[in-house]
């Protein structure tokens, strides 16, 4: 029996509701969750001011050093460029950059002169382009005040911030609705058990885990894959080979990601019966902006969901 997805009839509501949950939420926790990140992000540039002498000092020794200091140094240009536009700009390799940022490393297969050479065009790029505004003591060529510092500082971190500022929501959403779930099932007396100790196999009935990885079978190949499931719940009164109930959290703040996102479900659900039949359950957790269109999507390919503003609903799983 479908718990909301054989019930169009009552889909606007939901809705409806839904949509003020989440806005009440973010009223109340976006904000907080945004400062705590940009107080962490203002430590983090702070630090590699101090790792560029306040950016008197971007040379290839510097940079090749440290690495991780590129996202700070685009964001210290007037205007803030991406990582694209400094690709461009310095003309060098876009995996350069690429490692720089995303694994705080240089490739190892480049060589020292080549490597120096791009360097030294990211660090000439940056400083044509350095915000005198904010780094005050730049063109005076002087050594900057404790409080010029931290309020260069800030102004980049809000800028860091800003460029990821959706991410730093769904983090804080994410990690809210898997507390949400695990208060509703110690409630009821589960247990919770870290992922690393069990597999699909081993979970004991009446216990919980977060962020499992499932093994699933993939058309054309004969290895398998693991994909990430949120929550996998054995039931209390599960028997001998019965399957756990998996669950993805699911959060939106605008109507628009949603319909962009919904294949994705739909390829999960698609393998994890391939893999174990159609008895396996996959349920969808929702908070925010989910419309008609998604979830008629959904239902047409068998998904059921449980509203966050009606958790309740999870006990017709026979949790």
């Amino acid at each position: 029996m479908p718990i909301n997805s054989g019930k169009p009839q009552i889909w606007k509501e939901d809705i409806a509701q839904s949509v003020d949950f989440y806005n009440s939420w973010f009223m109340r926790f976006a904000p907080k969750a945004y400062r705590a990140t940009r107080l962490s992000t203002t430590k983090e540039v702070e630090l590699a001011l101090k790792l560029t002498d306040n950016l008197n000092d971007i040379s290839p020794d510097v940079l090749r050093t440290n690495p991780g200091v590129l996202p700070m140094l685009r964001m210290a240009t007037a205007p803030p460029i991406a990582r694209d536009r400094l690709i461009g700009l310095a003309g060098i390799a876009p995996n350069l950059v690429r490692s720089m940022e995303i694994g705080k490393r240089i490739p190892p297969q480049m060589t020292k002169a080549s490597l120096d050479s791009e360097l030294l065009r990211i660090g000439r790029t940056i400083m044509k382009l350095a915000d005198h505004d904010i780094f005050t003591w730049l063109k005076r060529k002087r050594t900057p005040s404790v409080d010029e510092i931290y309020r260069a500082a800030t102004i980049v971190a809000d800028r860091l911030c800003g460029a990821v500022a959706d991410p730093i929501i769904r983090n804080a959403q994410e990690q809210r609705q898997l507390a949400t779930i695990k208060k509703w099932l110690l409630d009821r007396g589960y247990r919770y058990v870290e992922s690393r100790h069990v597999t699909l196999g081993t979970l004991s009935s009446g216990t919980f885990s977060f962020r499992f990885n499932v093994p699933v079978k993939q058309p054309g190949r004969t290895k398998q894959v693991n994909i990430p499931i949120d929550t996998v719940i054995m039931p209390r009164r599960a028997k001998q080979g019965d399957l756990p109930v998996l669950i993805e959290a699911k959060s939106a703040g605008d109507f628009t990601n949603t319909n962009k996102r919904r294949k994705e479900e739909a390829t999960k659900v698609n393998q994890l019966r391939t893999t174990y039949g159609d008895k396996i359950r996959f349920v969808l957790f929702l908070c925010g902006y989910f419309d008609s269109g998604y979830l008629g999507y959904e239902a047409a390919e068998g998904i059921d969901w449980v509203w966050e503003h009606r958790i309740d609903d999870l006990g017709k799983l026979g949790l």
